[in-house]
């Protein structure tokens, strides 16, 4: 936030991309800003470490767990992930996982007693409704389709793993391949969404999805009536012309590269499914990986170097939001 707009290299554009301009101005300094929100991030991992050892977990997988759960970055010790510890943590685990994919300049202003502008937040809203759909949908699917035998169980897998999907953690506890192809699906594009802007979350985000939905709005209302003026609003608010083209320029970038992606992970010889499940947990900072190729604990140390190559190359560009990683190729950016 500091540097980028020094630079000038377009910073400001990119974080208007990120939907900043939305969060509003709670704390006058990026200094005030920072350490309030590392201390409710500090906050936040002790409390789920505490509550995961009292869920059974001994102290270092506590510890463990807790610093990858608050993190979205979904890293096990054990060869089955959270599937090692079914039951309860994995509710925590989901919990915890929901806060860190909230925008935390809004946890900030709920912690100082505020909690409306959490509440108030479009994207905070559409990304919990979000995800309550996708889990009732697979949820009445596996218990109709599938003839599941305990339903509660059910219920507690699903929601586990959407919610760890969408939010990019990545932590898994059971094999989601065998849910049927429509669960899988939605699991996909819900790992294509990702958390909320401001967050410890990847993919693309639920923010620009709502600028794109606006946008797509806008356009067919203007080819029902041409002569109108259909001004794109979100939250009660104009948005920038700048937001939409960086919100746009974003998402065109991010489908070029994931389906580039996908077609050279299948030139390497992979499946079909691992070059498509292996360029969506790379480009969007998921991690899990499905297909013949892939061992049964999620390792892809089969994979051809090529491929590994790859997928390196698509986490790196996925997790620094490929437009930031994109501008060091362009001229300016060294004549600075």
């Amino acid at each position: 936030m500091i540097f980028l707009p020094v630079m000038k290299v377009g910073g400001m554009q990119f974080f208007r991309s990120e939907g900043f301009d939305t969060l509003g101005k709670i704390l006058p300094r990026a200094f005030d800003i920072a350490m309030e929100t590392t201390l409710v991030y500090i906050f936040m991992t002790g409390a789920c470490v505490v509550t995961f050892i009292i869920l059974g977990m001994d102290g270092f997988d506590a510890i463990f767990h807790a610093l990858t759960t608050c993190s979205t970055g979904g890293f096990s010790n054990r060869d089955a992930s959270f599937g090692a510890y079914p039951g309860a943590p994995q509710l925590a685990a989901s919990f915890f996982t929901i806060l860190a994919a909230l925008p935390f300049l809004r946890m900030v202003q709920l912690v100082r007693g505020d909690a409306m502008p959490l509440w108030r937040d479009a994207q905070v809203r559409a990304f919990l409704r979000w995800m309550f759909y996708a889990i009732a949908v697979i949820v009445l699917y596996r218990l109709a389709w599938l003839q599941a035998e305990n339903p509660f169980h059910v219920i507690r897998e699903t929601i586990f793993n959407v919610v760890t999907l969408t939010s990019g953690t990545g932590f898994g506890s059971s094999d989601v391949t065998q849910w049927g192809h429509f669960p899988f699906a939605i699991l996909i594009i819900m790992g294509l969404i990702g958390g909320c802007t401001g967050s410890t979350a990847c993919s693309i985000k639920v923010f620009r999805y709502l600028v794109l939905l606006q946008a797509i709005r806008a356009q067919i209302r203007r080819m029902h009536s041409p002569h109108r003026v259909f001004p794109l609003m979100l939250e009660g608010r104009p948005l920038d012309r700048d937001v939409v083209g960086s919100v746009m320029a974003f998402f065109t970038t991010f489908m070029l590269a994931f389906g580039l992606l996908i077609v050279a992970l299948a030139l390497t010889g992979l499946h079909p499914r691992t070059a498509l499940t292996g360029a969506w947990a790379m480009i969007a900072n998921i991690g899990p990986v499905w297909g013949p190729e892939i061992s049964a604990n999620g390792a892809v140390d089969q994979l051809p170097t090529t491929a590994k190559w790859l997928m390196i190359t698509g986490m790196f560009l996925g997790r620094l939001e490929l437009l930031s990683v994109l501008v060091l190729f362009h001229p300016r950016f060294w004549r600075q």
